[in-house]
């Protein structure tokens, strides 16, 4: 199997449809989510950005990530479904650490489901590890 050259590039406004249906294909938006809000407000704020991955001008991964000048903080890391397993998303961790970095965030973190097993899996093979929060909401 002839592995594929990836590329890495923040995402711009003609990105969106792209990037929310690869979002869709993974499972990750949710009703109550807005997630073109979400892509908007990203990359109009200038310590956030949406990465992606693509590989023959086909967008195959995303990580959207953001600083709020105490922790970096990952959201929307997606891998095309058929394109799991080929790195992709290690891939694009490393990118949203290097972006992160850049900025001089000292630390990263992110919010999994309690019951997404395969995700919890996958970032505890890549080095992350279970921290015993809790994380409290309210919508405005």
């Amino acid at each position: 199997m002839t592995q594929k050259a990836t590329t890495i590039r923040a995402a711009g406004s003609i990105d969106q449809n792209a990037t929310i249906a690869l979002w869709d294909a993974a499972g990750l938006t949710r009703p109550w989510n807005d997630a073109r809000a979400d892509f908007d407000l990203a990359l109009k704020t200038e310590t956030s950005t949406i990465l992606l991955a693509e590989q023959a001008g086909t967008i195959c991964g995303s990580v959207m990530v953001g600083f709020d000048g105490h922790r970096g903080w990952v959201y929307y890391l997606a891998t095309a479904p058929d394109q799991r397993g080929q790195g992709i998303g290690r891939l694009m961790m490393l990118a949203a650490e290097d972006w992160l970095k850049a900025l001089g965030s000292p630390k990263i973190q992110l919010m999994v489901r309690g019951d997404n097993h395969a995700a919890r899996g996958f970032y505890s093979a890549i080095g992350y590890e279970l921290q015993d929060v809790v994380t409290i909401g309210k919508r405005l």
